[in-house]
């Protein structure tokens, strides 16, 4: 058996552990890094900490269809924090019994945290963004335009990061119009005075100069996939940043590589939204250089 095992709720049903669970709720989860980059985490906190050396972080797979009565179940069973996949961020928003603020206009979380009444959820994922643009390509998401592509639920977050850091504008981008509008619908009161624009990603124009590209959409988990813009569409990127991780050169990044354009992919924002899950959890510093190294190592080595 693996170090992380893929659990089930057939295993919480037996659940006997008698230090600090933590876990990750998929589905599918058997591909997540999250245990190793959180596992490799404590263990350097433990050896500063001996109250960390009884931590430990765990995946479970679960189906949608069970995450309602399954969060109560891991709430009774005394688990310490939780983290959620796609798509549990968006069903349990909904069922945990508090949302921190700065959660609300995402509709979604990622993170939650015991309390005595239940489940409290966070969303780290806009921190991840903010923080890995930072890391990797030297950009501030406040007072940068950002063309963003994509209107699910990994754009909804990023939109909002964007617009509550006060980035120049915002253009949003899809190819399905009335998922579009929603979007801008939602964050449409986000905005105030910030420029907010949709377009046609079948048929981009009059995008601005000098923007940051985030590409939250599916295109490029597969080499058959079509680009998701053609960068030249958009004067002077001032860089891409590719949610997507693995594959860790996508067509698009690849093509932003040509053009001799700043570039990264998702690792980091999924490294940055773990470590703030962390520190949520145990209210201390984090290592992220250990969790940096341990996503690296899962995933072969690859940068």
């Amino acid at each position: 058996m693996s170090a992380d095992p893929v659990l089930t709720l057939a295993d919480l049903d037996r659940w006997s552990f008698s230090g600090t669970a933590l876990a990750v709720l998929g589905h599918p989860i058997k591909h997540s890094i999250s245990p190793a980059m959180h596992n490799a985490a404590l263990a350097v906190m433990a050896a500063r900490e001996a109250r960390f050396a009884t931590w430990k972080y765990f995946r479970f797979e679960v189906h949608p269809d069970d995450l309602p009565a399954a969060l109560p179940r891991f709430h009774a069973k005394g688990f310490h924090g939780l983290n959620l996949t796609v798509p549990h961020k968006i069903l349990a928003f909904a069922r945990v019994a508090a949302v921190d603020p700065a959660a609300q206009p995402v509709g979604a979380v990622n993170t939650l945290r015991t309390t005595p009444a239940g489940w409290q959820g966070f969303n780290t994922d806009g921190y991840g963004l903010a923080t890995a643009v930072r890391e990797e390509l030297g950009l501030d998401l406040a007072g940068t335009p950002v063309v963003l592509l994509g209107a699910g639920g990994a754009a909804r977050g990023a939109a909002v990061e964007c617009l509550q850091r006060g980035c120049a504008s915002l253009w949003i981008g899809n190819r399905t119009v009335a998922n579009l509008d929603d979007l801008l619908a939602q964050v449409r009161p986000l905005a105030g005075s910030i420029p907010l624009h949709g377009f046609d990603l079948s048929a981009p124009a009059g995008l601005p100069a000098h923007a940051l590209v985030i590409n939250a959409t599916s295109a490029g988990l597969r080499d058959t996939d079509r680009l998701p813009i053609d960068l030249g569409r958009i004067p002077h990127p001032l860089g891409v940043y590719d949610m997507i991780y693995n594959p860790p050169l996508t067509p698009l990044l690849a093509l932003a590589r040509s053009r001799g354009l700043p570039h990264a992919n998702g690792l980091s924002m999924l490294i940055h939204q773990g470590a703030r899950a962390l520190e949520i959890w145990t209210e201390t510093a984090v290592p992220v250089e250990a969790m940096r190294k341990a996503a690296h190592a899962a995933l072969g080595g690859r940068p």
